[in-house]
């Protein structure tokens, strides 16, 4: 393998909402997400303590229901091109996110990542307790990055926000799609727009001598 390519997904796959948001709204918790969503993004609250309030939403439901939720979830146009792109130049593709890891586990299959972090509601016999198995916050996903082998020069990292920041100052190019002013601010590329295909000449031009 050449390098690694790291995709955040909320706001950066998932564009408009959150994969969180989007099973609390079918849960009926999506208020009260929402809002530790913003809390976390505006630097009040921890990554962990957002998970806590959103894993009590999730308590009784079935692992069936929320994949079920998730199979609806939108997406940004070309994620499974820019996935085969990467696998076609020999570059890792792998999901850095702070969403829960039936997300990651879902979008894996799908479009052929290779690799997903996050934290991880505790389950029971198929049916979620409400209760947070292991937490991860934003520094982890830098150090699951990190982890997969590569020099960081031969890194790239997608994204759009806070959860990102550490990660992009760690990589060789660190791309903003769609990213807020605080990720915006840092990236060393930004790319605006619904097809995740626009950053391929990015990664092309940034591998091409490795």
């Amino acid at each position: 393998m050449h390098g690694l390519v790291c995709f955040d997904v909320d706001g950066t796959l998932v564009p408009g909402t959150s994969s969180c948001a989007w099973v609390a709204a079918a849960l009926g918790h999506e208020a009260e997400l929402v809002a530790a969503e913003a809390a976390y993004a505006a630097g009040r609250m921890t990554n962990q303590e957002a998970s806590v309030i959103d894993a009590r939403g999730w308590a009784g439901h079935t692992e069936a229901e929320v994949l079920a939720r998730l199979e609806t979830m939108p997406l940004v146009d070309g994620i499974g091109e820019t996935v085969r792109w990467c696998h076609d130049h020999n570059l890792r593709p792998v999901l850095t996110t702070l969403a829960w890891t039936p997300v990651g586990r879902m979008l894996a299959r799908r479009f052929g990542f290779a690799a997903y972090c996050g934290p991880v509601p505790e389950a029971v016999d198929g049916r979620y307790t409400g209760e947070v198995a292991a937490h991860l916050d934003e520094y982890g996903k830098r150090d699951f990055a990190l982890a997969q082998g590569f020099a960081p020069e031969r890194c790239a990292a997608v994204g759009d926000s806070r959860s990102d920041l550490p990660l992009f100052a760690a990589v060789g190019m660190s791309i903003g799609f769609n990213a807020a002013p605080d990720a915006r601010a840092v990236a060393t590329h930004l790319v605006d727009g619904d097809d995740l295909r626009a950053i391929i000449p990015l990664l092309a031009a940034q591998f091409s001598s490795v």
